[in-house]
């Protein structure tokens, strides 16, 4: 999550002072905004070396794992809060990633690039893969694996027997909760167990 404005977003979900794990926390941004801000603590996971250092750095405990290993170093209900923002598309194992996310936490959210957006089926359409801001890679070097909706999301949560606390979309900074499933360029749930 780049945009400072959607990290800010997503960072108001998050109650004061909650033990947070950021699983692809990048370079540590939204961590150090969480401690900073908002009193939280916890750990970030991340595979790269460059944006383990960065994370590093900022002053953030950073784990260096690979999400496709799942979360089995954390016990049941280790943490208040867990981050799933812009992974779920690049694992293998998206089902499984997100029961291991409801497993280790009270709150889950989870952010994705919305496929379903109204330019994405525009360029679909025409024949072609989106390519847009959120989704800025073509089809043959994307490390996006998946690709699904904002309605696609509330399935699998169901079927996860996952319950919706708040779901939006985000567009370009701006929260969007009028037809996110077309109007939205990410989208973003919020969750906990039934």
């Amino acid at each position: 999550m780049s945009n400072r404005q959607a990290m800010e977003i997503i960072a108001a979900l998050v109650p004061e002072g909650s033990r947070v794990l950021d699983l692809g926390c990048g370079d540590g941004a939204l961590l150090a905004l969480l401690r900073d801000r908002r009193s939280c603590r916890g750990y970030g996971v991340e595979l790269d070396d460059t944006k383990v250092l960065a994370g590093v750095q900022r002053g953030v405990n950073v784990l260096q794992r690979n999400l496709e290993e799942g979360l089995s170093l954390f016990e049941d209900n280790s943490f208040d809060v867990v981050l799933q923002l812009d992974t779920l598309q690049n694992l293998r194992n998206t089902e499984a990633m997100l029961q291991e996310t409801a497993r280790v936490c009270r709150i889950g959210i989870v952010s994705f690039p919305n496929f379903a957006h109204w330019p994405n089926r525009l360029q679909v359409l025409r024949g072609r893969m989106p390519v847009t801001k959120v989704l800025p890679y073509q089809w043959y070097d994307t490390p996006n694996i998946r690709v699904g909706t904002f309605a696609d999301f509330r399935i699998l949560a169901e079927k996860n027997g996952l319950r919706i606390l708040d779901a939006f979309g985000l567009h370009e900074g701006e929260v969007v909760r009028h037809l996110p499933n077309l109007r939205a360029s990410t989208a973003v749930f919020k969750f906990e167990r039934r």
